[in-house]
């Protein structure tokens, strides 16, 4: 049989120390793991906070970048509408003018009565051939009474020379023109049904409306933005 030694003070000192170097090293290293496991998901979190952080800021600039770019447009385009919208509003003063003008020196025109007296005669006889009938009236202002019996006589001598056939034409004494109009007169037939205006004051809106687009054109140029042309 083999005999149990016993270890002595020094032996069991040194086991004691050994094992506590064992299990000092064991926890050195179980703390070094811990601690570098610990690093490293700290590290992963980190990367994952700063994409996200990054990520958070490219969407808040993004979003501000364009709503400061439609600020920015709707800025513009209001500039840009309030600019046409004031060269628009001269042009059409000037028009206005222009057309105010052309009025005034229209309503002069009656003060020569020898050039007057023709006008009224070829306006007279323009609505004898439209209305093409054997009894016509007209109206007219007061004051022309004078002169467009004169043209009315001119005009039925022409028509009857021109078209060879007699036309009655009388002046519509019961509805004259208002005294504060242009001139020119209003050539009625069929019992006043059916008639033609022309007096200086609706041939100066017919020339406004026909002749407006070529005025435009010839005091502002062409128009880059129209597709279609009259």
């Amino acid at each position: 049989m083999s005999q149990i030694h016993a270890l002595s003070d020094d032996q069991v000192a040194g086991e004691l120390k050994k094992m506590t170097a064992f299990i000092k090293q064991e926890a050195m290293e179980k703390a070094n793991e811990i601690r570098l496991k610990a690093d490293e998901e700290f590290a992963i979190e980190k990367s994952k906070l700063v994409r996200q952080e990054t990520a958070s800021i490219d969407t808040a600039y993004e979003k501000k970048f364009k709503q400061a770019s439609m600020s920015q447009q709707i800025t513009r385009s209001t500039v840009a509408n309030k600019s046409r919208i004031r060269i628009l509003s001269a042009r059409q003063e000037l028009l206005d003018r222009l057309f105010e003008d052309a009025g005034k020196k229209v309503a002069q025109v009656s003060k020569n009565k020898s050039k007057y007296q023709g006008i009224l005669k070829n306006l007279i006889l323009e609505g004898a051939y439209a209305l093409s009938e054997d009894k016509l009236e007209v109206k007219a202002r007061k004051a022309d009474y004078d002169v467009v019996k004169k043209a009315i006589e001119d005009a039925q001598s022409e028509y009857k020379k021109k078209v060879n056939k007699e036309v009655t034409i009388t002046i519509d004494e019961s509805d004259p023109l208002p005294e504060g109009s242009s001139g020119g007169v209003i050539v009625s037939g069929t019992g006043g049904k059916i008639d033609i205006n022309n007096t200086f004051d609706e041939r100066l809106k017919i020339l406004e409306t026909d002749a407006l687009p070529s005025i435009r054109v010839t005091l502002f140029g062409e128009n880059q933005n129209r597709k279609f042309r009259d």
